[in-house]
């Protein structure tokens, strides 16, 4: 497995945390969830900093090299400030109430 970490800062961008929200919803989760070899993607902010970003999960480095569409970066205006990926070397589901990840976050909650 493998994961990437992207991070943008808003700071000098026409976009907010809060005006990526509908992209998210209406847009970007439709499009990540056909994504081949994506386990998992969540997106992340800090309103107080005006960052933006995503964890990506995925089931191979190979996979995880396929280009994706820069949708955010067209949105936002210029490439991620950060862009990290890494090994997995372990995975684990702790004990949960919930019974699924997708439609949940404050994006959705508006």
């Amino acid at each position: 497995m493998h994961a990437v970490i992207v991070w943008w800062d808003l700071a000098d961008s026409a976009q907010t945390v809060q005006s990526l929200r509908p992209f998210l919803r209406d847009e970007a989760m439709d499009r990540f969830a056909q994504v081949p070899g994506l386990r998992l993607k969540f997106w992340i902010s800090d309103t107080a900093r005006q960052r933006w970003g995503a964890v990506l999960l995925w089931e191979s480095a190979e996979a995880a090299a396929v280009p994706l569409a820069p949708r955010a970066a067209e949105l936002i205006g210029r490439p991620p400030t950060s862009v990290s990926a890494f090994d997995v070397e372990a995975t684990v589901e702790g004990l949960f109430s919930t019974t699924a990840l997708t439609g949940r976050g404050l994006a959705l909650e508006e």
